[in-house]
């Protein structure tokens, strides 16, 4: 049996880009709106979800806390449309990430932490543990490709279990 423990690194837009972007922010251009009242953040991140006519959609999810060290028993991927998190709450959440592949490449498992106020974007095919909350009822935004259970055609999300490799993840910030 293979042991692999992951330690989250801080995420930041340049070691998050191999699986998509951060929505922060952070260094962003803003335009004055609403009479001064206002900031506009254009394009904190990019949706990809108009596979054979698809269309976005947004959800509120609301999460149940985790228990540390967390084991990492499967990955997901959305193969054809991308899916972003936001916090609705200053409340830092983990993302376990593997770079987009017919199959997930343990070796390549990533894991960040976000500080809080941080959302993350997965482009289309990127391998992930489903949400990883560090508190109860935590809320977050997410938008992603609807599903039109009589239309659909392709595959929502694939699902593979990582069998006999234990993967840990670890607080260790």
């Amino acid at each position: 049996m293979k042991n692999i423990t992951l330690i989250p690194e801080k995420l930041t837009e340049n070691n998050f880009a191999d699986f998509g972007e951060v929505v922060s922010i952070h260094n962003k251009e803003s335009k004055t709106i609403n009479n001064g009242f206002a900031s506009k953040y254009s394009d904190v991140a990019l949706l990809d979800t108009n596979e054979e006519q698809g269309h976005t959609s947004v959800h509120i999810f609301v999460a149940k806390s985790r228990q540390f060290p967390l084991h990492i028993s499967m990955l997901e991927k959305h193969p054809f449309f991308s899916q972003t998190f936001i916090p609705r709450h200053s409340s830092p959440f983990l993302v376990v990430v593997a770079p987009p592949a017919e199959k997930p490449s343990i070796e390549k498992l990533k894991a960040f932490i976000t500080n809080g106020d941080q959302g993350i974007s997965y482009s289309r095919g990127v391998w992930h543990f489903p949400l990883i909350s560090m508190n109860d009822n935590s809320q977050f935004i997410v938008i992603d490709r609807k599903y039109n259970e009589e239309l659909d055609t392709i595959e929502q999300c694939e699902e593979v279990s990582l069998g006999d490799i234990k993967v840990v993840l670890e607080l260790g910030l």
